[in-house]
């Protein structure tokens, strides 16, 4: 008679195993406290501004439409689509402009230019960070506009047969792509810095094979450098995508906008931000139109959210397939 023998389950190699606490090291438990508290925390606020905007912009969602007419407004999601579309617009487009420079910039950083070179100008990169979003508009209203407006006469010259360049320029130079320019040079540094530190985390060996087979730089960075970034430049477009969405003063500042949808680039009727639209109007509101206002808010609110929601679905869904991990 033989015996069976039965082969015990092997443990899964990536397994880690649960993390206990060292009587030893009260410190770790203070930690795992501070950082579990710090976590909750967060949760705990983000859910009380939900809840705020919630209870304050129910009285504009449930309205009668015919009350907010004869306040100004009208039916809530007729009144702030066009804003939504105009917070979505420019913040798109800031992005195109924005993330080629940037991550043409922070390659330039980590593995073009020389040591000397390089540091400082991650510096200025990071301090351009700082500066703050109503210096930004003060530069776009009063410099950058006027400065454009030559390039914005040509390109209606000359491109005018395209539906974003067509129309009347403005004679202000206060256009929605103006507004988008001062958007990509706030969220530049963001971009730029994230993936910086991204690409100088590549696997170095990785990098030197690439080149031991005979690859140029270019091809190097290609096959080496940004299949392992991806997550992380994803990750730092969605933050960027994020300011730029929430973005107020500077754009208050620059924009002309108004309440209506268009994909014209160049002329004086723009589409406005959300953001922008409640900083206009909120000193002077009262009643339903403060809950108006605070609905749209709302909005926003659930705009930003749905963006990090798909920003972090992508990046877990590409993660796995990066040397990231």
């Amino acid at each position: 008679m033989t015996e069976k023998l039965t082969r015990p389950p092997t443990a899964d190699p990536d397994a880690r195993p649960p993390a206990q606490a060292d009587p030893r090291r009260p410190g770790e438990a203070i930690f795992r406290g501070l950082a579990t508290g710090a976590g909750i925390t967060i949760l705990v606020i983000l859910a009380l501004v939900a809840t705020f905007l919630l209870i304050q912009g129910s009285p504009a969602l449930f309205a009668d439409p015919a009350k907010l007419a004869s306040q100004g407004y009208g039916e809530f999601a007729s009144w702030v689509l066009p804003y939504a579309f105009g917070t979505v617009w420019a913040a798109l487009l800031a992005l195109l402009l924005a993330v080629p420079v940037a991550i043409g910039i922070a390659l330039f950083i980590s593995h073009y230019a020389p040591r000397r070179l390089a540091q400082p100008l991650g510096y200025v990169i990071d301090l351009l960070a700082a500066v703050p979003s109503v210096v930004f508009g003060l530069w776009g209203s009063l410099v950058l506009a006027p400065a454009v407006r030559p390039l914005y006469e040509a390109l209606n010259t000359h491109l005018g047969f395209i539906p974003l360049f067509a129309g009347q320029v403005s004679g202000t130079g206060r256009t929605i792509l103006t507004a988008a320019i001062v958007l990509a040079t706030m969220i530049l540094p963001i971009i730029t810095s994230l993936c910086r530190e991204v690409f100088l985390q590549a696997p170095r060996l990785h990098e030197e094979a690439a080149l031991a087979l005979g690859a140029t730089r270019w091809e190097m960075i290609k096959m080496a450098v940004l299949p392992f970034a991806r997550p992380g430049i994803i990750a730092a477009i969605m933050l960027g995508l994020g300011r730029a969405l929430g973005e107020t003063m500077a754009v208050t500042m620059v924009l002309s906008g108004s309440r209506n949808i268009t994909f014209e680039l160049l002329t004086s009727q723009n589409p406005n931000t959300i953001a922008a639209t409640i900083a206009q109007n909120f000193p002077e509101a009262f009643g339903l139109k403060t809950n108006q206002l605070i609905a749209a808010g709302l909005v926003l609110f659930v705009i930003t959210l749905a963006v990090n929601s798909i920003a972090r679905w992508i990046v877990a869904r590409r993660a796995e397939y990066s040397g990231a991990n």
